[in-house]
């Protein structure tokens, strides 16, 4: 069994809840979270960081504003500000870790962090993974999504295993997994910092990075999508691979938001193969 470790990395005014896993290996892989009630980076990461442990120095960290990351006492006044502060979250981490470049992998709100990073720091990061990501003028606000939105109006156990059976593809075979993680997702999202955090990263809209900026992007990027995605639907990934100039896109059949978990074996695979330069 891959040994994943945690640890707390404190940086210029942030303090970071690290997984990790392959630490020593020479190359690194930054895994960044998306969003959603309780969500953490183990949530998550771990069958990645299980998988990819024997050839990459593999982090997961939660982002500043989740999990067991630090929580803003004054905070950020709109999604971008969030952004401008995960950016700087993560070049700290990467600095105090000693890494000068490593490779990136996004989930959903992930995606959009790890773009902001390639616009303002290219040079730290090789390859780009982006999974399920949105935020694009076509991404399609779904009920489910505006559904998840709304978990702190009335939350519950309930509630949230209703939310994560909407990110799947197929519920029942997922139920093991789901039922698995609603207990620690659940706690996490009732804690107050949380709640709070979260009330504030989504009180405004995120905004479109501009083609113009997108076409600029000369790292080379994978796009992996569910083709039955709820959350973001695939036509986020069919602009992008449309608008970055080094991008190639991979779509799984009967696959809902959750790649890395859905089809796990070959999603680490595909990652694995791109980062050795393989496909």
């Amino acid at each position: 069994m891959t040994s994943i470790t945690q640890t707390v990395i404190k940086t210029d005014g942030y303090e970071t809840y690290l997984n990790r896993s392959g630490e020593g290996n020479s190359e690194a892989v930054l895994f960044l979270h998306g969003s959603g009630p309780g969500v953490t980076a183990i949530a998550n990461w771990r069958y990645a960081l299980e998988a990819c442990s024997e050839r990459y120095d593999c982090l997961a960290p939660d982002l500043f504003g989740f999990g067991q990351s630090s929580h803003p006492d004054t905070l950020p006044k709109n999604r971008q500000a969030w952004m401008d502060q995960w950016v700087v979250q993560m070049i700290g981490l990467l600095d105090e870790l000693g890494i000068q470049k490593a490779h990136v992998v996004g989930n959903s709100l992930g995606c959009s962090v790890a773009l902001e990073l390639l616009l303002e720091h290219p040079e730290r990061f090789d390859k780009v993974v982006l999974m399920g990501p949105g935020g694009t003028p076509n991404t399609k606000l779904s009920p489910e999504l505006a559904r998840a939105k709304n978990f702190y109006d009335n939350p519950s156990p309930k509630k949230m295993r209703q939310i994560m059976s909407w990110f799947v593809h197929n519920p029942e075979e997922m139920a093991p997994i789901i039922d698995g993680v609603i207990e620690s997702r659940y706690e996490t999202a009732m804690r107050p910092e949380v709640q709070r955090s979260n009330d504030s990263i989504f009180a405004t809209a995120a905004v479109p990075v501009p083609i113009t900026a997108l076409n600029r992007i000369e790292n080379p990027v994978l796009l992996i999508h569910g083709l039955n995605d709820r959350v973001c639907s695939v036509e986020s990934s069919y602009y992008y691979v449309e608008h970055i100039p080094n991008a190639q896109l991979h779509v799984f059949g009967k696959c809902g938001h959750w790649t890395q978990i859905e089809k796990k074996d070959s999603f680490n695979e595909l990652i694995q193969n791109y980062f050795a330069g393989k496909i």
